[in-house]
């Protein structure tokens, strides 16, 4: 009976820190556990209402939030469908228990394998480049072509980087734990860190502010960030944009880390027809175009318009590491950035 209590307490505390929302679990609903902040979303939820006639609630949360939600609902979960962004926080919650396999010829035929759980329990439908953005009137991008360049000792301190604690830059470092070895990683790490200009603060936009700035000259972003400067009402903004240029890194070689908007079927969905429904509408070309042009991501189909920022950067070489490695590998990632002082 005490575990009992004490599940329901937790399940009420953790409730707490969620959009209030009533959710329905049985008829034409289907509910959104949601780590994604774009109006873009709600936007095409109301589209994707008026065409099935599904509701759709959604209960947005950080990706953690989320993941400790589910897990204390257990079998009670409402939920049909997680939306979060990073790899490994989709793996986080397949590796807990929380996500179940779907069949969708629909989905299967326009997300590629390397985009998706080689078991089919989360799929993308976005992403993102970790790119450089830097000052090309104060550093030469040959200096910066590769991540690695980024931890030469002759670079100085000349790199700003957002918090070892943000999902981003853990999978990042993921990834180089995955191409280079643990041991080489911590080199990497130990040399990165060597060269920031400053303590670690702030989100993407707030490092290429400082490299606009004259703060650094040299930072590691997403695109989309870069490209929403570029478009935004802020003159002061805009200007920032036209101060920095965009490099993707790693082009002679394995190719530039991306990371991605992805969704899973939860284990105990009790509308699933209803989220895979839903996951067939986030994948349709009208919508992938939708949210390349409108929110300048990168779409997972190859037959859409992309952002005019996205086209203005050209084609890139993409590393292809299975994102499921960066979830198999962010434990060691976030050990090697504990040792290595990257707060």
């Amino acid at each position: 009976m005490k575990i009992n209590l004490l599940s329901c307490f937790l399940i009420g505390l953790v409730a707490c820190v969620f959009v209030s929302c009533d959710l329905g679990t049985t008829g034409n609903v289907v509910n959104v556990y949601s780590h994604r902040h774009y109006p873009i979303d709600q936007e095409l939820f109301r589209e994707f209402e008026q065409e099935t006639g599904i509701r759709v609630n959604v209960v947005s949360a950080t990706a953690d939030e989320l993941i400790t939600r589910l897990e204390l609902e257990g079998e009670r979960s409402p939920a049909d469908l997680l939306i979060t962004v990073d790899a490994g926080n989709l793996h986080k919650a397949k590796t807990a228990g929380l996500l179940q396999s779907v069949s969708s010829s629909k989905v299967e035929e326009v997300v590629p394998s390397r985009l998706r759980d080689s078991e089919n329990y989360w799929f993308a439908y976005t992403y993102r480049a970790r790119a450089i953005a830097f000052a090309p009137d104060r550093i030469d991008s040959a200096a910066i072509s590769t991540y690695e360049k980024l931890a030469r000792s002759d670079l100085g301190a000349r790199l700003v980087m957002r918090s070892s604690e943000n999902p981003y830059n853990q999978s990042l470092m993921a990834s180089i734990v995955a191409n280079l070895g643990s041991e080489q990683a911590a080199e990497w790490c130990r040399g990165l860190t060597g060269n920031f200009a400053r303590n670690p603060r702030g989100n993407d936009r707030d490092q290429i502010k400082a490299v606009a700035a004259g703060q650094a000259d040299v930072t590691v972003c997403n695109t989309y960030y870069v490209a929403k400067l570029g478009e935004s009402p802020n003159a002061e903004e805009r200007e920032v944009f036209n101060k920095i240029k965009v490099l993707f890194p790693n082009q002679q070689d394995r190719g530039t880390h991306i990371n991605i908007s992805g969704a899973g079927v939860t284990k105990h969905a009790p509308n699933k027809d209803n989220a895979v429904k839903l996951l067939e509408f986030l994948i349709s070309a009208p919508v992938q175009q939708r949210l390349s042009v409108e929110n300048h991501e990168y779409p997972v189909r190859d037959d859409v318009e992309l952002s005019p920022y996205l086209e203005s950067w050209g084609e890139f070489l993409i590393d292809t590491l299975s994102l499921e490695k960066l979830g198999e590998f962010n434990a060691p990632a976030v050990r090697i950035m504990d040792e290595c002082g990257w707060m």
